[in-house]
């Protein structure tokens, strides 16, 4: 089950949020949990990831406040209401939480970049029709926490983690239809700022018809791919390639012809290990794997889900307005 500790942003005062096109807003409690995975981990200077915690919480429901809101400086608790149509990738500066309110609030036409910022929490929005990736986390970015979004048809990738980015989680997500669901590593020419780093665990996600990319790894290790359900992805589940290091592990592999890639390599990319276990497979062709993995316990601890209750979870608990 999703075992985690829910803290409260209370508020008992109007907030103001100075410069958001001097528009003051009340801000209301928003409920966000406690990061797990590589995002939980004490790193690079930080505890953990903690977003906005210790900042004001602002209430946002207009293209120029919800930009103005992300380019500020220090922690803020980001609040979106309703649908905000955004262009491009938006930057998006360290110490945020930006987490949709309700069940209907939308990201539409653009992204959020992350570009050397650190300890972000993205939480309960949908993102339709990004016009390039919906979620960038790139330029040593670290301690990003993406949990409990949607993501419908962006023209590139749902969520690249590249060029050095670390200590990242992505947890019970729906990619709903997506092409290029998730890229862990730029490009097999990026090893010098890739190797040692990319450390992403991925979990209780719905890779919901999705084609490609659950994620395809270059480099990074360990990648902890656990407890996710995917369904109907036309193309692969996950691969492993350029001596990347990624653990499979207790998910539900429904009608996907190729689980898994790695030690054949994928496209123009060179073998990478990849370890399975306790996976299931139901008219799915068999995962390829090979090669030792660093263990993800060396880092944190986890409690694994059995792979046969991976559907019922998932699909009652994935995805943005869902518990």
């Amino acid at each position: 089950m999703n075992r985690r500790v829910v803290a409260l942003h209370a508020l008992t005062t109007v907030l103001i949020a100075t410069g958001l096109a001097g528009t003051a807003k009340a801000a209301t409690a928003a409920a966000v949990a406690a990061p797990d995975g590589f995002a939980s981990v004490a790193a690079l200077g930080l505890p953990g990831t903690t977003g906005g915690v210790a900042g004001p919480t602002v209430t946002v429901d207009t293209t120029d406040e919800l930009l103005t809101a992300i380019d500020t400086v220090g922690p803020m608790t980001i609040q979106v209401s309703g649908t905000i149509a955004i262009t491009s990738k938006q930057g998006v500066r360290p110490n945020k939480t930006i987490v949709g309110l309700g069940s209907s609030a939308v990201i539409t036409g653009g992204g959020f970049d992350f570009y050397r910022s650190s300890n972000v929490i993205v939480r309960n929005l949908t993102f339709t029709n990004a016009e390039d990736d919906a979620v960038n986390v790139g330029q040593q970015s670290h301690h990003i926490w993406i949990d409990h979004n949607t993501f419908v048809r962006p023209v590139d990738g749902s969520i690249d983690i590249v060029r050095g980015a670390d200590y990242v989680t992505v947890s019970w997500n729906h990619f709903a239809g997506t092409d290029k669901s998730m890229l862990i590593g730029h490009s097999d020419g990026a090893a010098s700022t890739d190797i040692g780093h990319l450390k992403a665990s991925i979990h209780h996600n719905f890779f919901d018809g999705s084609r490609q990319r659950h994620p395809r790894v270059r480099f990074g290790e360990p990648v902890h791919v656990y407890n996710n359900y995917f369904r109907g992805n036309e193309l692969y589940g996950v691969a492993s390639t350029e001596n990347a290091g990624v653990l499979v592990e207790g998910n539900y592999f429904a009608t996907v012809p190729f689980p898994c890639h790695s030690t054949s390599g994928y496209a123009d990319s060179g073998p990478g290990r990849l370890v399975q276990r306790a996976n299931v497979f139901v008219g799915s062709g068999p995962c390829e794997a090979g090669g030792a993995v660093v263990e993800p316990r060396t880092f944190y601890a986890y409690t694994l889900d059995a792979a046969a209750s991976v559907p019922g979870l998932v699909t009652g608990g994935a995805g943005a307005g869902r518990p």
